[in-house]
């Protein structure tokens, strides 16, 4: 579980993905390898999830393949029989949080206020999805939320983008960035596989010259 959690931290950025087709997740992942970003949190917001999780974690297994938007145990162990090596949910499911625990598979749980980040911390939870970020009050909200929650680490995603990816990256309680704009939905389906190589290997350029160390 930690190491999952640590190698996150050290990519920096985590590409959410929507895909509507999973043969297309192959290619997807010769793009993400080919940008030296070999992460992908494939959401369940389609019927594609699943076997898009099992075509690229069996097609690529250097790629660090998650779930995202998993709202339920169902959707955690489906997507875990598929090849995925973490979970990530919008918000705080007590029920998630302690199957994943009980599994030791690493859950990154969606918090958004301190009662939930103290709920996390008492399931004895420290990297913990800030969700939606921006629409929180994004870096000021997070500067804020460093000074009483000590020693916990967020991922923010929502909003998180190109342009603002370095100034989140900077912050030391930050583990890592999530965002979908390296992976957009439409690149996917219209095939711009070298575009999506190229929004990679830029966002791992902002990783590298932008974090401060932060994350745990």
């Amino acid at each position: 579980m930690g190491k999952v959690l640590d190698r996150i931290h050290s990519l920096g950025v985590v590409p959410v993905v929507k895909i509507e087709d999973a043969q297309l997740a192959g290619q997807l992942g010769k793009a993400l390898l080919e940008g030296h970003l070999p992460c992908a949190e494939i959401t369940f917001r389609t019927e594609a999830a699943e076997e898009a999780i099992h075509i690229l974690s069996s097609e690529h297994p250097d790629i660090l393949v998650g779930a995202g938007t998993v709202l339920s145990v169902e959707q955690a162990s489906s997507a875990l029989e598929a090849g995925a090596r973490f979970i990530v949910s919008p918000g705080f499911d007590p029920e998630l949080v302690d199957w994943c625990l009980e599994r030791q598979v690493a859950v990154m749980p969606g918090v958004a206020t301190p009662t939930e980040i103290t709920m996390a911390l008492n399931k004895g939870l420290r990297v913990l999805k800030f969700f939606p970020a921006e629409v929180l009050g994004g870096v000021k909200a997070l500067k804020a939320l460093g000074g009483p929650f000590v020693g916990v680490s967020f991922v923010p995603t929502g909003g998180v983008n190109a342009s603002n990816a370095a100034e989140y990256l900077s912050l030391d309680m930050v583990h890592a960035c999530g965002g979908s704009w390296v992976t957009k939905g439409s690149l996917i389906s219209g095939g711009a596989f070298d575009e999506i190589t190229r929004r990679a290997r830029a966002a791992v350029e902002i990783a590298t010259q932008y974090r401060s160390g932060g994350g745990s």
